[in-house]
């Protein structure tokens, strides 16, 4: 799908108008260098003939919104039509208010559909998106319903890829092909952050805060009445307000009235997704007035709820979150100057896996700023990339390894698109068929993937430069190096003489060593020269595949005199 997206012929929207700088003018607050350099690429992008297919990497909180409300603006100039789509219905209603007040001065016609929408507002909004009277519409996965039919689409807006499931994503695949792309992330799922690294899709991170943002101070901990009971007391002392996650729908309102026990004084109240449309608006509504002062809740707040006074966060049974979800919510606090705080509890005595473990201690570990990517790549190490174009989530490469996966993601791409491979690709894998020990003993390094992963940065050495870097980290963490991983490098550096000189295989004969060429790598007018450098220890054969005879001193080391021989070819 990809690679067809390279393919296709797509829209190249118009240079901005007077229009566009008007409207962005209208933005109140300051915007940071890195906000205006991904809505540079954003705009580039969109100005190209080939669709655009950008992700948007960048904390809660740090004005990933405001780069797809000026890209919406921008399409909606060119006369074409904006899907932006939201994983709920709370986010949805934040984001079209967003969009009106923004735009209200300009006379683009902005619609929201989402299930609270009654059937007759439903029907109207459909009928005029086909008719290309709506410029843009924001909505849940309701604008992914067969009825749903645009005029002119030209821009489609995914808010929180992550949270779509996974027949909702194929459908998302359908519309992608033709039109230009803008996924916003705060944390990227695997699959999606392992097509941005291999080059399939292209991406925009913003690494800076907006000013005056603290850390959120993050403790990881059992669960305990008396730390909660101290947390909730403590926020409402600084007159701030709190949101108290748990994920049960059958047993929040116990909960809520556990927490009124607790803290006698607050103002409690519950939320969730199952609530009518009307009853949660009105609770979030009295909670951004201030009016409630605990809300109890589940995941609803994951996504998009700005309570810049909510800035203490309890979440129960933590380990039962994913790692992208646990830094979602946790980046619902601390949106202004204060400081924010977030008790990410589990219950007591609970024997976690591992995977949970690795999970709290990422969100432990990763409190600092711009940690969003960060906790992407770890949730990349802890899940495995998933399957690319399957219903998998998640899954391991462990089969073929991720250095050759990558290698045959990228074949396919260069072949669906008709570029020819480098040479280079067909001598990619060398093959050293000597007689010399060379490997990683267990005595020097004994943890089997700290093994692995220093065989592969080994194997992926293309330069001198490159081999001196591994080899002062291997001596750095592992010490003095034993003579077989010496070997080991030794050996990379033959592989990158080989690929100078066109030779694809080195293998060891009774008293000699063959070399043999790739054919069109072969020069013959060289090989005058080597019969006089070499003369009588030498023997060519001219066959399909050309090889040379080197004949070996069995008292000097074989890698000095293959070394020596590759260099004065």
């Amino acid at each position: 799908m990809y690679a067809v997206r390279q393919k296709v012929q797509g829209f190249a929207f118009e240079k901005d108008t007077p229009w566009q700088k008007e409207f962005e003018d209208t933005f109140p607050y300051t915007e940071t260098e890195d906000q205006l350099r991904c809505i540079e690429e954003v705009k580039q992008d969109m100005e190209r003939p080939k669709p655009m297919d950008r992700l948007l990497c960048g904390d809660v909180g740090y004005g990933k919104t405001e780069v797809a409300i000026r890209a919406a603006f921008k399409a909606c100039m060119s006369g074409k039509q904006v899907c932006y789509l939201v994983p709920t219905t709370i986010l949805a209603e934040q984001q079209y208010e967003s969009f009106k007040e923004r735009m209200n001065k300009f006379a683009i016609r902005i619609e929201l559909l989402n299930r609270f929408k009654t059937k007759k507002e439903q029907t109207e909004i459909i009928k005029k998106l086909k008719l290309g009277e709506i410029d843009i519409v924001v909505g849940t996965h309701r604008l992914l319903s067969k009825d749903v039919q645009f005029k002119d689409l030209g821009f489609l807006i995914i808010d929180e890829e992550h949270r779509f499931g996974v027949k909702d994503k194929e459908k998302i695949k359908e519309m992608k092909t033709s039109v230009d792309v803008l996924t916003m992330t705060a944390t990227p799922i695997p699959r999606t952050l392992h097509l941005s690294i291999v080059g399939v899709r292209d991406m925009s991170v913003i690494y800076e805060p907006p000013q005056d943002r603290k850390p959120v101070r993050t403790y990881v901990l059992e669960y305990d009445r008396e730390v909660v009971r101290e947390a909730i007391t403590k926020e409402l002392e600084r007159h701030g307000q709190v949101f108290y996650l748990y994920n049960k729908v059958e047993g929040i309102e116990k909960k809520k009235r556990e927490v009124e026990e607790l803290v006698p004084d607050a103002r409690v109240a519950f939320a969730h997704g199952q609530m009518s449309g009307e009853e949660l608006e009105n609770i979030m509504l009295d909670f951004a007035k201030n009016e409630i002062d605990v809300i109890v809740c589940t995941t609803i707040l994951e996504s998009g709820i700005d309570i810049p006074n909510a800035n203490t966060i309890i979440i129960e049974n933590a380990d039962r979150l994913g790692l992208a979800q646990l830094y979602q919510i946790r980046g619902r606090v601390g949106r202004s100057s204060k400081e924010g705080f977030a008790y990410i509890t589990y219950k007591r005595d609970r024997l976690l896996s591992e995977a949970s473990d690795k999970r709290l201690k990422a969100i432990k570990d990763f409190t600092e700023f711009g940690s969003g990517f960060k906790i992407a790549i770890r949730d990349l190490e802890i899940r495995g990339a998933g399957s690319i174009v399957g219903e998998f989530q998640h899954g391991h490469m462990e089969q073929v390894g991720y250095d050759m996966y990558c290698k045959l993601l990228d074949e396919v791409m260069r072949e669906m698109q008709s570029s020819k491979l480098p040479v280079e690709e067909n001598i990619e894998d060398i093959q050293i068929d000597i007689n010399v020990s060379s490997y990683i003993p267990d005595s020097y390094i004994e943890n089997s993937d700290m093994k692995i992963n220093i065989y592969q940065d080994i194997a992926l050495c293309k330069n001198e430069e490159e081999i001196m870097d591994i080899t002062d980290e291997i001596i750095d963490r592992f010490g003095s190096m034993p003579k077989e991983v010496e070997n080991l490098l030794e050996i990379a550096r033959i592989k990158n003489l080989c690929r100078n000189s066109g030779i694809n295989k080195i293998s060891q004969r009774h008293g000699s060593v063959v070399f043999y060429f790739l054919p069109d790598k072969f020069n013959m007018d060289n090989l005058s020269k080597i019969i006089e450098t070499f003369k009588n220890t030498i023997k060519f054969s001219p066959s399909a595949l050309p090889y040379i005879t080197y004949k070996i001193d069995e008292n000097r080391a074989i890698i000095k005199q293959i070394k020596d021989f590759l260099e004065r070819v």
